[in-house]
């Protein structure tokens, strides 16, 4: 990256249960350089969550307001309640040098790609579905009928690669995000 410009913006999907968490988690472990962007949303906080930790909680008519504003980078509506990323902190954290990391859904990456062509998009996969049906399973916090709903979107968002810049296989965690950081060009 040339002196002066910004740092680039990358955006990490993929299906429910593959792993976008950990890799995430693990890369900043490894790079904390990396600014690691924390979704704002409009539900309450659940005991032990830390504002601007593990989200951004904010009222409704805050969230609106940024929505208004142009301010989303991506948001959306789940369960009643919205969840985005709010663009400026994004923004100023690459401007000062470091690299970000949005690790949204398929619709996000899309919203992304849209108000921010030049973001690298990056997908990850699940070695198979077969291990992915396993992995939310073995997780043990959805029931079988909120596991047979992700398992379907999973299966669109898993035709979508193709709309990406790359594809990391999240087969082993190491190499995941030995790959990832590559692909951000962080070694």
């Amino acid at each position: 990256m040339p002196p002066g410009e910004p740092a680039r913006l990358t955006v990490l999907a993929g299906p429910s249960g593959v792993g976008k968490g950990s890799v995430a988690a693990l890369l900043v472990q490894r790079f904390p350089q990396v600014y690691l962007s924390v979704s704002a949303t409009t539900r309450p906080a659940r005991t032990g969550e830390v504002d601007g930790v593990n989200y951004h909680f904010l009222q409704p008519a805050a969230f609106q307001a940024l929505v208004d504003g142009n301010q989303m980078l991506e948001w959306a509506e789940y369960a009643g309640h919205r969840y985005g990323t709010i663009g400026h902190l994004v923004s100023e954290a690459t401007e000062l040098g470091r690299p970000a990391l949005l690790e949204i859904d398929l619709a996000g990456a899309r919203q992304v790609r849209q108000s921010m062509p030049s973001a690298l998009q990056v997908f990850l996969a699940p070695p198979s579905f077969a291990e992915l049906k396993r992995r939310l399973v073995q997780r043990g916090t959805d029931s079988h009928s909120v596991i047979k709903r992700r398992l379907q979107v999973a299966r669109l968002e898993l035709a979508a690669q193709g709309e990406f810049d790359h594809i990391v296989v999240n087969d082993q965690l190491e190499r995941a995000v030995t790959q990832l950081a590559q692909v951000m060009r962080l070694d």
